[in-house]
């Protein structure tokens, strides 16, 4: 089974939950960007829970999902829908950094310092635009931060992600549990317990064990409602007119800037590494 997203609400109205298999689209983004392992986890975390958040969407809505800070990665960057496609990418894709502790050391990739931004397109006149300063720096803890004091929904955030030998995208994936209003305060406490109980998320991954067995780590069956799921993809939205369009809007004098000599402008998406070549005629009007 490919990449996929699973959420439902339990049966007692206590809890959201969201659990995505982030695999595939991971790996693709680690192939794309061009990613040192340190880099490959801190993107494939991002990209993770851009789709976690993406499971609260619906219809045409978009979510986009920045870190922005003064570790050697500079700007992380990935954007979803609600149909499950996701693309992404990093500044600078080579962190450079020795492991800490014998773990990745994501947060010094990163940044201690800097921001989380999250942008919705909600369908509305104007998007909705939320801002957190980093907490820790390991991305899941910011996104939950974020979740909570932005959003005002008490939340917890996991993400996992477990490379191989070849230093590709062995698994990924990760989960988000919100409680919701009326929920008893017993309620989250117990389920803070079981999550401080969880083995490593990564590990679970690695080892394929079921997203419904995941859960049933997390929630007893009576509580587990049925369960909507829905596939999950890299995939970008770039084009051809999309990007000549760009050019265009740059105005007269930095496009001519561009095709001085004569010469054809060369673009590439920072997503996908599509370039897309123009002759200096394609791009008068």
């Amino acid at each position: 089974m490919g990449d996929q997203l699973i959420r439902f609400v339990t049966r007692s109205g206590h809890f959201r939950a969201i659990v995505a298999v982030t695999t595939e689209l991971c790996e693709t983004a680690r192939v794309m960007q061009g990613t040192d392992p340190t880099a490959t986890v801190a993107l494939a975390r991002v990209a993770t829970g851009t789709a976690l958040l993406g499971g609260l969407l619906k219809g045409r809505q978009r979510l986009v999902l920045a870190i922005e800070a003064n570790g050697p990665l500079q700007k992380l960057h990935a954007e979803t829908d609600a149909d499950g496609h996701v693309r992404c990418s990093v500044k600078n894709p080579l962190a450079d950094l020795p492991p800490r502790n014998d773990r990745f050391d994501v947060a010094g990739a990163v940044g201690r310092a800097g921001f989380l931004h999250v942008i919705k397109d909600l369908g509305l006149k104007e998007p909705y635009r939320g801002m957190v300063q980093l907490q820790t720096s390991e991305i899941g803890d910011d996104i939950a931060y974020y979740l909570t004091v932005s959003e005002q929904v008490p939340s917890s955030v996991s993400l996992g992600v477990s490379l191989g030998p070849d230093a590709g995208v062995q698994a990924a994936g990760g989960f988000i549990v919100q409680a919701l209003p009326g929920c008893p305060d017993e309620a989250i406490g117990e389920i803070e317990n079981r999550i401080l109980k969880l083995p490593p998320l990564s590990e679970m991954l690695r080892e394929q064990v079921p997203i419904r067995d995941i859960l049933g780590k997390l929630f007893v069956d009576g509580d587990m409602n049925k369960a909507e799921s829905i596939p999950l993809s890299f995939r970008c939205n770039c084009s051809r007119e999309q990007v000549a369009r760009m050019l265009r809007n740059l105005g007269r004098k930095e496009l001519a800037g561009m095709t001085e000599g004569e010469e054809t402008v060369d673009v590439t998406c920072e997503y996908c590494r599509r370039v897309y070549r123009f002759e200096p005629p394609e791009l008068d009007g």
